[in-house]
């Protein structure tokens, strides 16, 4: 793999690139007239016909930073990586991210929401309680009964009044925000769906073949209301739902990461395109260091990138974040790295083994 250095263009995979390639996995931003004018249009077969089109809610700078470090930071791109992110947005499929935690699966749609500028990452944590509906969209009904019932929403007065009060107690869930019509496709991360309920992916074939669901307690309102606005998933958001159905016009780029602890359905995994995460080597982890620390370079980053992947081999694996914590120790001046007894036992501590086993 080779990088260049920040501001002096896209680095290039071991083998270069390739001209269909709109993700180059770079790290560095894609020009908005260019990324337009090469989206590429979807197989007829996944055209979806939701709309008008939303727009593209502003990116989130600061999440950003937080989760991948200073923009504008080249990354050291994987080929086999970038072929499979840009294959998932040619044919409007979702993209399985298997591998060991902590090996970068989750980071993956934030790079791709961010090279790509296309808003902040919607991301839907599934634990074993995780239902395909809360996914989709909330509603309270309690809330709205008591609202009701304590006057402070007006009497429904046609129309209007019943969309208003059905609207404001109703909140589409990160799928279900993910799916709203837009030009451009939102990026939703499906984070660990193996601790998943075993029925939720086969739930999610009919979403991720029609692009669209209904909401029960929208259809109620039949033609009285054929447009409601309500929540999403997006800090303050709000949109309209129309005849109470939610329809895509750009599928969403949908990464849903797993860390192979069980296997799924063959329905599902036809649907998926499928990606394997290695753990990442030294190279990888000195440019992530970078990204985080531009300013703090430091030879001693690299003895502690060395240090921790010979320390992640004895013990079974550690996750990238791990070497992070230590850097930041080493760079704060919380504590000298020469002070040996103390610095070993604060390693001990930040690089703690994943699992119950090793040495």
């Amino acid at each position: 793999m080779t990088q260049t250095p920040s501001g002096e263009g896209t680095p290039r995979a071991a083998g270069g690139t390739r001209d269909w390639w709109l993700f180059s996995g770079s790290g560095l931003p894609v020009p908005v007239e260019e990324r337009d004018r090469r989206w590429p249009q979807p197989p007829p077969w996944r055209d979806f016909g939701g709309g008008p089109d939303l727009p593209c809610p502003p990116d989130d700078d600061a999440d950003m930073a937080r989760r991948l470090g200073e923009t504008g930071r080249p990354f050291l791109v994987d080929r086999h990586e970038a072929d499979m992110v840009n294959t998932a947005i040619c044919l409007r499929r979702p993209l399985l991210v298997t591998g060991r935690p902590g090996s970068g699966k989750s980071t993956l749609a934030y790079r791709i929401a961010r090279e790509l500028r296309l808003g902040p990452v919607l991301q839907w944590p599934i634990t074993s309680r995780t239902t395909l509906r809360s996914g989709q969209y909330e509603y309270d009904a309690i809330g709205r009964a008591q609202a009701v019932s304590e006057h402070r929403l007006a009497p429904a007065t046609g129309p209007d009044g019943d969309a208003a009060a059905v609207g404001d107690f109703l909140r589409l869930g990160p799928l279900g925000t993910a799916l709203l019509p837009a030009r451009l496709p939102r990026v939703l991360l499906i984070d660990e769906m193996d601790k998943s309920d075993f029925d939720l992916p086969n739930d999610l074939l009919n979403i991720f073949e029609d692009g669209r669901f209904t909401i029960p307690e929208l259809l109620r309102l039949g033609g009285r209301a054929p447009e409601v606005v309500v929540h999403t998933a997006d800090p303050g958001g709000r949109a309209t739902v129309r005849d109470g159905t939610v329809l895509c016009h750009a599928f969403p780029i949908v990464v849903i990461t797993s860390n192979g602890e069980r296997e799924f359905p063959p329905a599902f995994l036809r649907r998926c395109l499928r990606l394997e995460i290695p753990d990442p080597d030294e190279e990888r982890l000195a440019a992530m260091v970078a990204a985080h620390f531009p300013r703090d370079g430091d030879p001693a980053h690299r003895e502690l990138i060395v240090a921790f992947l010979e320390r992640s081999r004895r013990v079974g694996g550690l996750a990238a974040d791990q070497l992070l914590n230590a850097v930041h120790l080493a760079t704060s001046g919380a504590l000298r790295p020469d002070d040996a007894g103390a610095w070993d036992g604060l390693l001990d501590a930040v690089w703690n083994r994943l699992t119950s086993t090793g040495s």
